[in-house]
């Protein structure tokens, strides 16, 4: 299993309605069975890590390119990142770490 994290530098003083866009986002994709659960979080200001930063991240059981022709758009989908555009400072970056249990 992998976890993936999605990593948004938002303009300043942006992070919590950037955070309600990005939630949104994570919701239609897992009502469209596309995802797992996502949680969104944030840091900076009132906790520690850099200021204007959002968090995504969700378990996947194998990372699949998004490209791929199985993969269907859901409908909300450009209209959520066309609000999300409006906080989004700098374009979003990806992490995958794999996931061990015991």
């Amino acid at each position: 299993m992998f976890l993936v994290r999605r990593i948004f530098k938002v303009k300043r003083g942006t992070a919590r309605k950037a955070a309600e866009v990005i939630t949104e986002i994570g919701n239609m994709y897992e009502e469209a069975g596309l995802r797992t659960r996502s949680r969104v979080y944030t840091s900076g200001i009132t906790v520690p890590g850099p200021v204007d930063t959002v968090y995504m991240d969700w378990v996947e059981e194998a990372l699949k390119s998004p490209y791929r022709d199985d993969n269907p758009k859901p409908e909300r989908e450009d209209e959520l990142f066309s609000q999300l555009a409006n906080y989004v400072d700098e374009p979003s970056t990806v992490e995958f770490y794999e996931m061990y249990s015991s």
